[in-house]
């Protein structure tokens, strides 16, 4: 599920593969291998659990040499994570990787029984192996016993394998898990992200949905989901292999602003198929628990906290069950009730927050039914402490205020949202079809959104000699102020502050003037009405708005008003997509402000104390 990395080469691949590997740790995972065949049939296969430190060294302390191999980084779906259950799987001859989901391996695992295979791990990797081993019995190929090996298979799934007898070629082939081809001069590779290719070539090819592939050092030959031979273009890819290169982008948090679209297609990889979640893909017991949670705990700090408080209103509007979000400073120095039934979730990039990683412990003593973390970073405290994780595979996340950890973590809540509503009857099949759909098209939306660059930058001279600016939402976009907010605070160094709209009378009006700006985030929805009637209170007492505002909102501007027009996008991931020109306007004004951007004073990456 997590990274996947193949070559076919003249020279020994081992080195290749492993470092391809490392290239992929982003992405989350426990535990990795490598399978390598040389040319005399000989086949080396090295697994370990933990890091791809681990790995190398169990790679560099034997002779693995050959020039066809394949390697895999496993985040534990099916089975626990351990040495056996780690890729590569091998059933004969035949060794195989695999990213994804096969939701109909019961049924294969007990045809394949009863046809007197054994199985030795607890995944559904491993039917994928002992099929393709049972196929290429009776065709003339190991692409052909691919091809009907994944006429079989359910889900979503990029799947790789290679034949000890055959060590000429790998074959690949790709069902909802993205695979890319890279082309080098003598020698072919395949990856399930192209970063991990960049250190051999800058020449790709993206498999399209049900694409089987055969590569060999000269050829790549590809056929579509008929069986049909295609021919699929090569690009050149100018994309940044080094997470620590800041690329074309000024700073880090810009480029990292700019990778969301990529990063929210990694998060979602492997998790949904055309209309569905697929729970499994969530964690090692997720569907168990899920099935039986009345009641969710969200315990986070910071622009976590405020993912949080965002994905409250989906956990009781969508899945009907009800939700608190605690700072976990404050959570962990009260005395609280755990209520039946309840399942704890700790939101955090780095996995290594002090308050956070405190609260989980003091909560597991309390008898919550479960502890689950979503994080960006594997192999970290929480990660390791909690029951089961939800990775975001965001990317490296340099900059110091966060961006796309945001957003992935609200991706990753919409699909646990969904898994919920769906196994406790709440979200029936078209409603679940909806949402995926949504989340299909947010990567689309955030590139559109990501347009508004210019615009945004144009505005931010008007906050840059501001001391205090005043955000507002309501509904689920009240959290999104309150992120807004944030992000301004942290690398402009002016005072912010996010309000509920409905909450101005109640005090917050007395600040307005000419002298403090204040954005308004303005979707079409039930809410809208309510929220011009707030905008008019800041309009008649003189105050300067700045309204992002759905294009069918009915917003006009005028002098104390001026409007950035937002495409109609699904009320679903709205909250998402609005998030983005807020991060963008924060980021302008810091510059024209002159702060450390990627560094603001006084604040840490990850906090890890007290």
């Amino acid at each position: 599920m997590c990274g996947i990395v193949g070559a076919v080469a003249q020279r020994d691949v081992a080195e290749i593969l492993v470092e391809g590997l490392r290239r992929l740790e982003y992405r989350g995972y426990d535990s990795a291998g490598v399978a390598v065949v040389d040319g005399e049939s000989n086949l080396t296969r090295v697994r370990r659990l933990g890091k791809v430190q681990e790995l190398a060294d169990a790679v560099n302390s034997q002779d693995v040499l050959g020039g066809t191999g394949i390697a895999h980084t496993r985040w534990a779906t099916h089975g626990e994570p351990s040495e056996a259950n780690a890729h590569p799987h091998m059933s004969g001859d035949i060794a195989v990787v695999h990213n994804g989901i096969i939701e109909n391996h019961e049924e294969l695992r007990a045809t394949l029984q009863a046809r007197g295979y054994v199985f030795t791990s607890q995944t559904d990797t491993e039917v994928i192996a002992h099929l393709v081993e049972w196929e290429l019995r009776t065709s003339e190929s190991l692409v052909e016993a691919l091809q009907k090996t994944a006429k079989q298979l359910e889900g979503a799934y990029g799947t790789v394998a290679v034949d000890r007898k055959d060590p000429s070629r790998i074959v690949v082939a790709r069902s909802g898990s993205p695979i890319v081809i890279g082309f080098g001069v003598g020698e072919n590779f395949l990856a399930s992200d192209q970063l991990a290719l960049l250190s051999v070539t800058r020449r790709f090819m993206y498999l399209e949905e049900g694409d089987v592939a055969e590569i060999t050092r000269r050829d790549v030959t590809v056929f579509d989901a008929t069986g049909e031979r295609i021919e699929r273009e090569i690009v050149e890819s100018n994309a940044e292999h080094d997470a620590g290169d800041k690329g074309k982008y000024r700073h880090f948090m810009q480029k990292e602003i700019f990778e969301q679209p990529t990063a929210l297609i990694n998060t979602m990889e492997g998790r949904i198929s055309e209309t569905a979640v697929i729970t499994n893909a969530i964690g090692v017991k997720a569907e168990e628990i899920l099935r039986k949670v009345e009641h969710v705990q969200i315990i986070a700090c910071g622009t976590s906290y405020n993912s949080g408080m965002a994905a409250r209103y989906w956990f009781e509007s969508l899945a009907g069950v009800s939700c608190d979000v605690e700072i976990a400073s404050e959570f962990r120095y009260r005395d609280f009730v755990v209520r039946p039934n309840s399942l704890l979730v700790t939101l955090s990039q780095s996995g290594e927050t002090a308050d956070t990683l405190a609260a989980l412990r003091l909560a597991k003593e309390k008898g919550y039914m479960s502890a689950m973390t979503i994080c960006n970073v594997a192999g970290s405290s929480l990660v390791r402490e909690s029951d089961f994780a939800f990775m975001t595979r965001a990317g490296t996340e340099i900059g110091v205020a966060s961006t796309k950890a945001f957003t992935t973590q609200l991706a990753a809540m919409l699909m646990m949202v969904t898994s919920i509503g769906r196994l406790q009857g709440r979200i029936n099949d078209e409603k679940e079809a909806e949402i995926v759909k949504a989340l299909h098209e947010l990567p689309a939306h955030i590139e559109q959104a990501l347009t508004l660059d210019k615009e945004i930058e144009a505005l931010a001279p008007d906050f840059a000699d501001k001391h205090h600016t005043l955000f507002l939402g309501r509904g689920e976009f009240y959290p999104i102020a309150m992120e807004a907010s944030l992000k301004l605070k942290e690398i402009s160094y002016i005072h912010a502050e996010a309000y509920a709209a409905g909450e101005l009378k109640h005090g917050p009006l007395a600040l307005i003037d000419a002298d403090m700006p204040v954005v308004v985030v303005a979707p079409s929805n039930d809410l809208l009405e309510k929220l011009k009637s707030n905008v008019e209170e800041v309009r008649a007492r003189g105050g300067l708005l700045y309204v992002f505002a759905d294009q069918d909102a009915g917003f006009e501007a005028d002098e104390g008003m001026k409007i950035i027009t937002m495409p109609h996008i699904s009320e679903i991931t709205a909250p998402i997509y609005y998030t983005v020109p807020m991060q963008l306007l924060s980021y302008h004004v810091a510059l024209i402000k002159g702060t450390d951007v990627d560094q603001p004073r006084n604040l840490a990456k990850a906090v890890t104390v007290e």
